[in-house]
Parts: C-alpha cells; sequence; structure tokens
C-alpha cells in the first residue's frame, strides 16, 4: 500500500533540509555528545571503546527525526541549536581537563 501523498514532502528543498538535518546534523550531534561524555566522565577510555556501537544507535535515532517535522529549516534549527549547547559542554570540559 503506497503512502498517503497529503503526508509527502513536495517541496524540494524541504527534501534536502530533512535529508542533509538527519545526515549531517545528526552526525554532528552524535560526535559532540560522545566527545563531551568522553570528557566529563572519570572512565574516557570505556566510554570510547563503547562509542564505535552507540554512535550508530544515536545517529541512526536522529538520522529520523527530522522527518518528524513539518518543515526542515526547523529541524536544522533545533540541531544547531543542541549542537550549540554540546559544543559548549565541550568546551567547558576542555577547560576542566586540558590534557584529554
Amino acid at each position: 500500500m503506497p503512502a498517503n501523498k497529503k503526508y509527502l514532502t513536495t517541496n524540494s528543498w524541504q527534501k534536502f533540509a530533512k535529508i542533509t538535518a538527519g545526515i549531517i546534523g545528526g552526525y554532528i550531534i552524535t560526535a559532540l555528545f560522545h566527545l563531551s561524555i568522553a570528557l566529563w566522565l572519570p572512565n574516557h577510555k570505556e566510554v570510547l571503546i563503547t562509542s564505535i556501537y552507540t554512535i550508530f544507535m544515536l545517529w541512526s535515532v536522529l538520522l529520523i527525526v527530522p522527518f518528524l517535522f513539518k518543515n526542515g529549516w526547523k529541524a536544522w534549527l533545533l540541531y544547531i541549536a543542541i549542537s550549540i549547547v554540546l559544543y559548549a559542554i565541550y568546551f567547558l570540559g576542555k577547560q576542566q581537563n586540558p590534557f584529554m
């Protein structure tokens, strides 16, 4: 059974925004999340070892999330805001532990 036409996005810019937000934005959020966790937890080696699996799981979830939005640019805005927050956490962690 094919998808209902009223739920499909017809604007190609919206499709582009959703796909790029999912792929690029999701990867940036995933990488910053794991870097922040590795800096703030005392056993950062274990975090880096298990991140092989959790990076793929988190990225695949963040790949799907933009398709829940009607507007793909709002998904990009949300992903940029989350990335800024995670980068601030990473930056503060790097200030606390400069040699990690």
